[in-house]
């Protein structure tokens, strides 16, 4: 806020690669349940578990 990033938990290395989340127009709340399936998706993501884009797009190009 006001122009600095508070990273909560471990310090990071230098170098590190961050996704900032910033509230736009809108705001929304999650439940618990929404937001443990959230993180659990972007843990997936991180361990290089997403699918790519393009993969997804053919395989459903395919599927006509």
């Amino acid at each position: 806020m006001g122009g600095q990033i508070v990273v909560e938990g471990e310090p990071l290395k230098e170098g590190s690669t961050v996704t900032i989340l910033f509230p736009e127009e809108r705001s929304f709340q999650l439940n618990d349940a929404d937001e443990e399936a959230l993180l659990a998706a972007i843990a997936e993501a991180d361990r290089g578990e997403a699918l790519d884009a393009d993969d997804v797009l053919s395989r459903l190009h395919n599927r006509r």
